[in-house]
């Protein structure tokens, strides 16, 4: 029968609950405490770390808005669901947004954590003495032992100076004490560890200094033409969110000349064989200019800010008149290379022309050759027959919105694409000089010439100096993390007495403190055999045993 079956009716049941420990309260204070050990933890540094490296992968995928408005626009208006979603989040500014800026900033905090209480513990360890020698040398993992001969006293008695001065000479820290030697190497490790730390840090720093105050930007320069270092002279820029625009350095450039040579031979066709730019350059208002020299991979350094040769191509020089006779647009117009013969493509604007806007879209062919009913191709990329292949558009003029345009692509909205007598579209060819007239009385088009263009890209990144510094002190920790061999070795003398005659035995014990490496049970051998002395000569017994 049970409890409950006994118990009376009504009886209420007067045992206490079973209860768990009474645990003391966390309180804020062990609250706060908690979370900075969590935060500080090598583990979270690591997970933060990775945090970071795939926030950043958005920002090379999605436009950006400080790099391309213009492809932010494009890709909001080709995306009406996504476009105001990634916006919202931050995706068009990722590494402006507040997220990955937290991100940025817990690692650098964490980072900060782990090595402040590390570079307390190894500065003690600098100054303490190598550890006792233990009891029992025979439990560690190399271990050996030398005979002294009973009358060689002598060798006993300064056995152990001579194994301090062998230590010494390999470059442990040795501790003499009574009977024995303790001595131990291998700091440069953890100083190691600590150092890939420290410019780990420092390398965030400098990418952070870096974003926040480097820029860069590129311009595309016309032979003759010239660049000013201002915001308004860039194509694109990109730039940190504390950089200010009163901070470029006024300087000015113009491209004097623009020499370009390609392969002729039967190998390597076309392969580039010289680009160089002649520059005169100014370096503030009112200095004399000097001229320089700007080649590939020879960037120009100018008052603080780097300037690089990264492109080059062809501009055809055109003139178009309109309906009235009256020239509505005249210079080089920058075609974009789409081949390695540099078959360029290009759009020419012409919004001022009456009685009705002109536009001409086509190709510029730097060595043109027609086969047949086959399209026209460039096959050299140098211009021996330089030809322009374009369509022509119009439309009724529209006023100017002041909305940016992408200068190397038409908008067709609006225009109405012009035809020949045949009805089809309308198709012109032209080579250096030659013109022609338009139907339907638009005016007509001529091409003066051609001539090249050179883009420039200019920046300045303040925290690069400290970022390379940085990885180049890491990749030194790490090389001393992984070369040092912190290890610990122990001398003492023991006597031993065997039949009537009694012995001096020296006993020698090794430890590595990091991952079992070879060599140290030859280590420990060589120096039993070098404190080994006798009447007959070294004479050493060793015993290795593995733990």
């Amino acid at each position: 029968m049970t409890d409950t079956q006994t118990r009376p009716a009504g009886h209420a049941d007067s045992r206490p609950e079973p209860t768990g420990p009474d645990l003391p309260r966390l309180g804020w204070r062990g609250t706060l405490r908690f979370v900075w050990a969590q935060l500080t933890s090598m583990r979270t540094a690591l997970v933060l770390l990775f945090a970071l490296a795939v926030a950043a992968i958005p920002g090379s995928l999605i436009p950006q808005r400080r790099i391309s408005p213009v492809r932010v626009d494009d890709f909001i208006a080709a995306h009406p669901t996504l476009g105001p979603l990634y916006d919202k989040v931050g995706l068009f500014g990722v590494y402006s947004s507040p997220w990955f800026s937290a991100v940025y900033l817990l690692l650098f905090v964490s980072l900060v954590g782990c090595i402040v209480p590390r570079l307390r513990v190894y500065t003690r360890a600098l100054r303490a003495q190598p550890p006792r020698t233990p009891r029992n040398l025979r439990r560690l993992p190399a271990y050996a032992t030398a005979e002294i001969a009973p009358e060689d006293t002598e060798g006993a008695a300064t056995v152990l100076e001579r194994a301090a001065r062998e230590l010494k000479r390999q470059h442990y820290r040795v501790r003499v004490e009574e009977g024995s030697v303790a001595a131990e190497r291998g700091y440069l490790r953890e100083a190691g560890n600590l150092v890939f730390h420290i410019s780990l840090l420092f390398l965030l720093l400098g990418v952070a200094v870096g974003a926040l105050w480097g820029y860069r930007g590129s311009s595309v320069v016309i032979v003759g033409q010239g660049f000013s270092n201002s915001v308004t002279q860039y194509d694109d820029l990109t730039a940190g969110a504390w950089f200010k625009a009163t901070s470029l350095k006024p300087f000015n450039v113009v491209v004097k000349d623009f020499q370009v040579k390609f392969e002729t031979g039967p190998v390597q066709t076309g392969a580039a064989r010289l680009f160089r730019a002649d520059l005169d350059v100014t370096e503030a208002p009112g200095d004399p200019t000097k001229p320089v020299a700007l080649e590939v991979n020879h960037p120009l350094r100018v008052d603080g800010s780097t300037v690089h040769l990264i492109g080059h191509g062809y501009a055809p020089i055109v003139t178009v008149k309109d309906g009235q006779g009256n020239v509505a647009f005249s210079g080089p117009v920058v075609f974009l290379p789409q081949d390695g013969n540099f078959t360029s493509a290009g759009v020419v604007k012409v919004p001022d022309a009456r009685p009705d806007r002109i536009a001409l879209q086509g190709f510029f062919l730097p060595s043109a050759v027609q086969q047949g009913d086959q399209a026209p191709t460039s096959a050299f990329p140098d211009a021996l027959n330089p030809a322009l292949f374009v369509n022509v558009w119009s439309g009724a003029p529209v006023p100017e919105t002041g909305k940016a345009e992408n200068v190397y692509s038409l908008d067709t909205a609006g225009l109405t694409q012009v035809k020949g007598d045949d009805g089809a579209p309308l198709r012109i060819a032209l080579q250096p000089g030659q013109g022609v007239t338009l139907p339907n009385g638009l005016g007509s088009v001529q091409l003066d010439g051609w001539s090249r263009w050179v883009k420039l890209q200019v920046g300045d990144s303040p925290g690069a100096p400290l970022a390379l510094g940085s990885i180049a002190f890491a990749v030194l920790g790490l090389c001393l993390s992984l070369f040092v061999r912190p290890r610990r070795v122990w001398v003492r003398l023991a006597n031993r007495t065997e039949g009537e005659q009694g012995s001096t035995v020296v006993e020698i014990g090794g430890l590595d403190r990091a991952d079992a490496r070879g060599g140290l049970t030859d280590d420990v051998d060589e120096l039993a055999t070098h404190l080994a002395t006798g009447t007959a000569g070294p004479q050493a017994q060793k015993e290795a045993s593995t733990t």
